[in-house]
């Protein structure tokens, strides 16, 4: 299911967080300051008040504006050295933080592989038993989605130094990395976790970072309407679904039609998903649901409640032709209200426009749940036969318009609730593990990795970004084939490669075919802690493994210069090479020092490596990193 998330708080109407005093709320009792820096400071208060800042003896002033709006800096300082008192007075309001240090933080962010607690990894209970460094500080903002910037964190969420107890639910990867960090950097190391398992890189984009790429401008605005009425913004959602319906499905959009002879259709109770259902099973995309219901006159007079139970993983439906709602959630119970003079006395026809875009699909939920609830309080059930019908695979229409409100598959929501709050607290860099949930889209992701890196460096000011390229995942299979998770690692590495200041750490050798969510997150913090020590810390250690560099023709080879040495590990040869002409295939290949010779590839236009799913590997480099995955055409 890779659109499966709930609405949340703003999501639902509800108010942010509001700031506890005049200092913003990313400032908490012992956090971690960005060393050799100015040290932004910033918060709200009365408007026009004087704002006086202190850190244990440097004071600088600053006035809020007419919106309570302050912000101040204060002169940069060294890593380490004794803890530190921050001190603000705004008129009558006072806020004291006290037992700060200054080193350098990370900001920590992704899906589910950089959400993974510390204490499901292999190594978790001794890590998590010998966790206790008040010198490791940690903030986890938890899981906020928002339609618009949000300025505060909830009071929950404070910086606290790392034991035993605050690891274990921790980002692995994250605190992983940050303890390498501790023992090369010497500094007190600070870690924000904001992740959220299942996200797409879509919404952690500011809408500013989106509306550049201006491709995102109809979601955008359907989230600008339901950040102001959510209502509206759910109207304009559904007319987007509508018309994707209509161009996608073309004459099979008619399931609707209360005229429609659907005698037939396949027939099932649709109260499980509808994997188990004839026709259905491994479906994703595109189906067309219905049933009928009898009434009396004096039920079809009356308006109702239409309870449908849980629909995987969206929903239109239709009453008599009309369409009474529209959502997007695998798991949430739909409610939809009919309007009096809906309904008629007899016959009346409920159709259920349902897509599901991977794992379980269709209605489900118990009989009971469901029906129609009227206004004099009776109720008629929806338990019975639905006659259900394939309108088109996703691999034929592709992904429709996610509602763009909905956390973790919209657009910009993320970085509101989890983000914005944060921005612009001093930062080091920051460490990325996502793609997941994009593996289908990597032309798209070409575009919007480069776009959130811009947008988190401008946000925060840090250059250093570290990304985890996809770990293997799915079944091995024989021959060569096409392969949508090779083609987002290829994207993950054009991306370090274009940008010195990128560094991306490969999990590929430390996946596995059968789980999404390897448990050995010892190697990716490792990984990162040796980009880190490069790019952000200058020093002089081999951080990645071997990637290509040229590709050029020799005679009736293809020769690969390597940026490293490489060495072959259980085998003569390298495996996993493939020359593409007409058809791509494998073929035999020599290697020598930072050079890949591949046999036989006279009519070559380009060669992959390791272009698989889970790809069998044994390339590396000299400290035992695995070469990238690649596919790159030949000169």
């Amino acid at each position: 299911m890779r659109l499966k998330a709930l609405v949340l708080a703003t999501a639902l109407g509800l108010s942010s967080p509001a700031l506890a005093g005049p200092l913003a709320s990313v400032f908490s009792d012992h956090a971690v300051l960005q060393r050799d820096q100015p040290i932004r400071v910033w918060g709200r208060a009365a408007p026009n008040a004087s704002v006086a800042v202190d850190l244990s003896g440097a004071s600088v002033s600053a006035t809020t504006g007419t919106d309570g709006r302050w912000s101040a800096e204060l002169p940069a300082r060294p890593g380490g050295g004794p803890a530190l008192t921050l001190t603000v007075q705004a008129e009558s309001e006072r806020q004291v933080v006290s037992d700060l240090v200054m080193g350098d933080v990370w900001l920590c962010s992704g899906q589910s592989n950089m959400e993974y607690p510390l204490r499901r990894t292999l190594a978790g209970d001794s890590e998590m038993a010998a966790a206790a460094d008040p010198n490791i500080r940690l903030l986890q903002t938890g899981k906020i989605s928002m339609p618009a910037p949000q300025e505060a964190l909830p009071a929950s969420v404070v910086w606290k130094a790392a034991t035993p107890t605050s690891v274990a639910e921790f980002s692995a990867a994250c605190f992983l990395m940050g303890k390498d960090l501790r023992k090369s950097a010497n500094v007190p190391i600070g870690l924000i976790d904001a992740t959220w398992g299942g996200s797409v890189i879509q919404d952690w984009i500011s809408r500013e970072g989106l509306s550049a790429l201006k491709t995102y401008d109809d979601g955008l605005s359907v989230l600008d309407d339901y950040a102001r009425d959510p209502a509206v913004g759910q109207a304009k959602w559904a007319a987007m679904l509508d018309r994707w319906a209509a161009a996608k499905l073309g004459a099979a959009n008619d399931g609707m039609k209360p005229d429609l002879d659907d005698r037939a259709w396949k027939t099932g109770p649709m109260e499980n998903f509808w994997e188990s259902y004839p026709g259905l099973e491994g479906f994703d995309g595109t189906v067309w649901l219905r049933t009928e219901i009898t009434l009396a006159k004096a039920q079809a007079a009356q308006g109702a409640i239409l309870a449908l139970g849980s629909v995987d993983d969206m929903d239109t439906t239709f009453v008599n032709g009309r369409e009474v709602g529209a959502t997007q959630s695998w798991n949430g119970s739909r409610n939809y209200r009919i309007a009096p003079g809906v309904l008629k006395a007899g016959r009346n026809v409920l159709a259920v426009r349902a897509i599901d875009t991977g794992g379980g699909g269709g209605t489900w939920g118990e009989a009971a749940e469901k029906g129609l609830r009227f206004d004099d309080g009776s109720v008629v059930p929806l338990s019975g036969t639905w006659r259900y019908k394939i309108a088109a695979p996703l691999s034929q229409t592709a992904v429709p318009p996610n509602a763009p409100w909905l956390g973790a598959s919209g657009l910009s929501t993320l970085r509101n609730g989890m983000i914005a709050p944060l921005v612009p607290y001093g930062l080091k860099g920051f460490a990325w593990y996502q793609g997941e949930a994009n593996v289908t889209e990597a032309a798209e992701y070409a575009r919007l990795m480069p776009a959130m890196i811009a947008d988190w460096r401008k946000a925060f000011g840090a250059q250093p970004f570290l990304l985890v390229q996809l770990a293997a995942f799915g079944a091995q299979k024989p021959g060569v084939a096409n392969s949508d998770w090779a083609a987002l690692r290829d994207v993950q590495r054009r991306v370090e490669a274009a940008d010195p200041q990128v560094g991306m750490a490969s999990a590929v050798d430390i996946g596995s075919p059968y789980d999404i969510h390897p448990a050995d997150k010892t190697r990716v913090g490792q990984r990162l802690a040796l980009l880190a020590r490069k790019i952000a810390y200058g020093e002089a250690v081999l951080a990645a493994g071997p990637a290509p560099v040229s590709v050029h023709r020799d005679g009736a080879d293809v020769v690969v210069t390597l940026d490293q040495p490489a060495v072959v590990y259980g085998a003569a040869r390298p495996i996993g090479f493939e020359v593409c002409e007409a058809a791509c295939r494998f073929v035999d290949a020599t290697v020598e020092g930072a050079t890949v010779r591949l046999f036989g590839a006279a009519n070559a236009t380009k060669i992959r490596y390791a272009w698989a799913d889970s790809p069998i590997i044994n390339l590396f480099g000299a400290t035992g990193l695995p070469a990238t995955p690649f596919e790159l055409p030949v000169q």
